[in-house]
């Protein structure tokens, strides 16, 4: 029930704010920014490991974005598959001499970039695997912009997102460091030529129930946390950062997943221990679209992964947490963070536990564990709902009835095993940790083409 209580808090803030981003949505005059040359230059970094399924629709979405001045470079992180491959045969690389390469920050080696004057504004760098964090800290020291925007391969934006977001960051650029973008799941929508075409919710079971649980966490979260300057995560998927502040906090963090965490983390504490003005904003009309994992085991080990990820990075700056210095981060991010994210799986078993203990001791009376248990089922349906409004309040992208009918059905749905896994997962993803495991897993890709083939059959 408290955590419950603290979303609702968050959530009034996200109604708070949803119109103020409609009416963004709806009448900014954001593409005129399109042609601007007041618009700053974005060097777009894509990660990939083992993508040679999705890189090449990835990057010819990248490639077509409204969007002035920018560069995309595709980080190969030693792939075992054939991403290089295809990358170079579809985009006629080569390997460019002497490149001009920084060392702003420590990564592997890069052994080659690979380079098309054809494709002018695409660059490919082929290094040792080691990881995402060190992909991105690569492609910070080949890039030459002064904004940098993180992707993943796997994910599509829409034509609009970056000019969305850039038009976000010139509100205020002396004090914006950070800005994520909403990402939603690609899996049942129509894809073609490396754009969304048509909007439609998964036809499986896993991506339905991941459906419902970014549409909550994206705009019942993340819109009220940013608006009292608390968000503790951009999404690794889609996120714009000030790559000046990204050097000076060191980089993405490597050997340890939860790189995306990480950094927000290390900007909000170098912002607030500088005492410098600043932000980590919510775009939620810039949109990236990515392929959610659609089998139990890829999505158990990508549930795992996080919550190793989200402990270690608890353990590492436990000193912010209920510490004034540190603010909204340091009296409600953190604590929050620590106690109802990390630990939120120990507090349901051992109450559970305790529990059956009072049922075997004739402690309890069943009509008020009844009651209890529906007001905790329904409290937290409710703000599925609250997040489904949000939606159409401000968005509308899902037009059919059958789809609104499918969310609110899924909602429900996701008490009745699926909570109870994502506990399961977290607790297994801490044993990992304390056993210094520190595997990926098997992150099984889909072809976009054979998602809309789905589609259509």
């Amino acid at each position: 029930m408290t955590v419950n209580t603290i979303y609702f808090t968050i959530m009034a803030f996200s109604f708070r704010n949803i119109m103020t981003i409609f009416r963004r949505s709806a009448y900014s005059k954001y593409n005129t920014l399109s042609g601007s040359e007041l618009v700053p230059s974005v060097s777009l970094l894509v990660p990939a490991y083992n993508e040679e399924l999705t890189v090449i629709e990835n990057v010819k979405c990248l490639l077509t974005l409204n969007y002035p001045t920018y560069e995309v470079i595709v980080i190969n992180d030693g792939s075992s598959d054939n991403t290089l491959g295809v990358l170079r045969e579809e985009f006629g690389l080569e390997p460019l001499p002497n490149p001009e390469i920084r060392n702003a920050i420590d990564c592997q080696p890069i052994t080659a970039v690979y380079y098309n004057p054809q494709y002018p504004h695409l660059y490919v760098i082929d290094k040792p695997n080691g990881g995402k964090a060190d992909s991105l800290n690569a492609g910070i020291n080949l890039s030459h912009y002064p904004l940098i925007s993180s992707i993943d391969a796997d994910s599509l934006l829409e034509k609009d997102a970056l000019i969305r977001m850039a038009r976000m960051y010139m509100e205020n650029p002396e004090e914006t460091v950070a800005i994520g973008g909403d990402v939603r799941i690609a899996n049942g929508c129509l894809i073609e030529n490396g754009a969304v075409k048509e909007v439609s919710l998964p036809r499986k079971m896993w991506p339905m129930f991941q459906a419902v649980e970014y549409l909550k966490a994206f705009l019942g979260g993340r819109i009220g946390w940013s608006s009292i300057n608390g968000l503790i995560i951009v999404s690794g998927a889609f996120g714009m950062f000030r790559k000046d502040y990204v050097i000076a906090v060191g980089g993405y963090r490597g050997g340890y997943p939860g790189e995306d965490m990480n950094i927000i983390i290390k900007l909000h504490r170098y912002m607030l221990e500088n005492k410098l003005k600043y932000r980590v904003a919510f775009c939620p009309e810039a949109v990236c679209w990515t392929q959610a994992p659609d089998t139990y085991r890829i999505l158990s080990n990508q549930r795992k992964r996080w919550g190793r990820g989200n402990l270690k990075n608890m353990i590492e700056n436990y000193d912010m947490a209920f510490n004034p210095k540190y603010k909204v981060m340091g009296l409600l991010t953190m604590p929050y963070n620590i106690f109802f994210e990390a630990l939120n799986p120990y507090f349901k078993i051992t109450g559970l536990l305790a529990l059956i203990g009072y049922t075997f001791m004739d402690m309890t009376n069943w009509r008020i564990l009844v009651v209890f248990g529906l007001i905790n089922i329904l409290s937290g349906y409710l703000l599925s709902i609250g997040a489904l409004f949000l939606e159409e309040l401000a968005f509308k992208r899902f037009t059919k009835v059958s789809d609104l009918a499918r969310l609110l059905l899924f909602s429900a749905l996701k008490f009745v095993g699926y909570a109870q896994l994502g506990g399961l997962w977290r607790i297994q993803g801490h044993i990992q940790f304390m056993r210094n495991n520190n595997s990926w897993g098997t992150m099984t890709r889909t072809s976009w083409k054979e998602e809309s083939k789905a589609k259509t059959a």
